[in-house]
């Protein structure tokens, strides 16, 4: 048999689940981002006031103890005005006091800030000394002397070492919050994509579950966006189960039209040929009813075939007696093989039922025996056997009509219109075994023709799974 072109291949723009993954993965990518920058930015801001809250406390509290005695300025610097930086890293601090830019204490080359500072309104900076980034504060306290108004300054600073470390500390923090967020959104992301894409599958599989002559519209449940094309399936699954219907009509009609006309025409032929005496007449009449029956034959066995492949698309199984089935054909036909003093056996040995189309495998089996009956020669045995193996039931037809070549390709012979070349006037289509191996492969099982038991012949066997 000739096998159909492959099916052109369904183009595709891509896997709609990767795709919305990838969009969800890249959103969820950039908001975690955004929030390990939003964080970060936050955090720093936060340890920054922080310091310089407490660098000012600092600076206050020296502040604070500064006095004019005896027209002096004089101070206590504190222990908590320095020790509560110390509490909070093990950064070094430093200080100076200066009034009128003249070092009462504390480090004489700590710089200043650039800005100088108003009374009662602190200024910070970041300065680098010693070798250190260091984070100072200023303030300013006017005092009146004998001599008039002075300004004192006092600055406090600290390295920033611990400020660097609390900062990378927050910044990793910050980092495993972005990804702890990417990877919540990434497994979010592809659930939601799963679930969106799951009514696909879903639809998918109630229609893949669908039998050939399952034509229904499609009834399930689907969202609002799939609506169109669950309508488009269903108006394209009534447009073909009214095509087929059309199909199945056409075939009953036309195996009926065809093959009535040419009985009628063989039938008058015969008689035509009963009442003309000539030879050359009665001789042109035998082929006209030789031409008749190869065409009745032909279209019959077409039609036979449109019929078994429309079948074998949409097979009715159920329960098959396949040695009843047999015998019934065998008793059907005994009286064409009389007519050529054939003696038809018939043996079985007890099957168990099959699982499949009735029509097609007696139609299977009816064009086994009537090849075995049409190329046997007269006063032979056609024998028919059925018999029941490990998994599968067998019915065999041999015949004595002197089998095959030894170069016979045998597989050949069930291709479509291929026959024997022992076939040499005998009217036929080449058809029949085209026939019996499609409907055996559509069960499941298949054709063998080999040489008969006893060499005089050919032997057709039809096996068919059991369930």
């Amino acid at each position: 048999m000739t096998l159909p072109p492959p099916p052109a291949p369904v183009r595709t723009s891509g896997s709609l689940r990767r795709r919305l993954i990838l969009q969800v993965v890249m959103s969820a990518a950039f908001l975690a981002a955004i929030l390990f920058f939003t964080v970060l930015i936050f955090t720093r801001d936060v340890s920054q006031r922080t310091h310089d809250s407490i660098l000012l406390a600092s600076a206050t509290s020296i502040m604070d103890s500064v006095r004019v005695q005896s027209g002096a300025v004089t101070l206590d610097i504190p222990y908590a005005a320095l020790s509560m930086l110390g509490n909070v890293s093990d950064d070094r601090v430093f200080y100076s006091v200066r009034q009128d830019g003249q070092l009462l204490t504390g480090y004489e080359d700590l710089p200043q800030t650039a800005q100088r500072p108003a009374p009662g309104d602190p200024a910070f900076d970041t300065e680098s000394y010693r070798g250190s980034s260091l984070r100072m504060v200023a303030l300013v306290r006017r005092l009146s002397l004998n001599s008039g108004p002075v300004d004192v300054v006092i600055t406090v600073a600290q390295t920033r070492e611990g400020q660097a470390a609390e900062l990378g500390r927050l910044t990793r923090w910050a980092m495993l919050m972005g990804a702890g967020f990417f990877l919540i959104s990434a497994l979010l992301g592809v659930w939601a994509a799963q679930s969106s894409i799951q009514p696909l599958h879903a639809l998918s599989a109630v229609v893949s579950r669908r039998g050939p002559k399952d034509l229904r519209p499609v009834r399930h449940a689907v969202p609002s966006e799939m609506l169109p094309l669950v309508q488009s399936l269903n108006r394209f699954i009534e447009r073909l189960r009214i095509s087929l219907a059309r199909s199945e009509d056409f075939i009953a009609e036309a195996a009926h039209r065809v093959r009535t006309p040419l009985a009628t025409v063989r039938a008058q032929a015969e008689i035509t040929l009963r009442r003309v005496d000539k030879a050359e007449n009665r001789a042109s009449l035998r082929e006209m009813i030789r031409a008749i029956d190869e065409s009745s034959r032909a279209a019959g066995q077409l039609l036979d075939h449109a019929m078994v492949t429309f079948r074998t698309d949409s097979l009715e199984r159920k329960e098959v007696a396949l040695d009843t089935l047999t015998h019934d054909l065998v008793d059907r036909l005994r009286p064409v093989a009389d007519l050529k003093d054939i003696d038809l056996q018939f043996a079985c040995d007890g099957v168990a039922p099959l699982w499949g189309d009735a029509i097609l495998i007696q139609n299977a089996v009816r064009n086994i025996l009537d090849n075995a009956i049409k190329y046997a020669p007269s006063e032979t045995n056609v024998e028919v056997t059925v018999r029941q193996g490990p998994l599968d039931a067998i019915v065999s037809v041999q015949d004595q009509a002197g089998g095959f070549p030894e170069d016979t390709d045998t597989a050949a012979l069930t291709e479509r219109f291929v026959r024997g070349s022992n076939a040499a006037g005998t009217i036929g289509s080449g058809l029949g075994l085209t026939i019996a191996r499609e409907v055996a492969e559509a069960h499941g099982g298949k054709l063998i023709i080999a040489p008969s038991d006893t060499g005089a012949g050919a032997c057709v066997s039809l096996s068919f799974p059991l369930r």
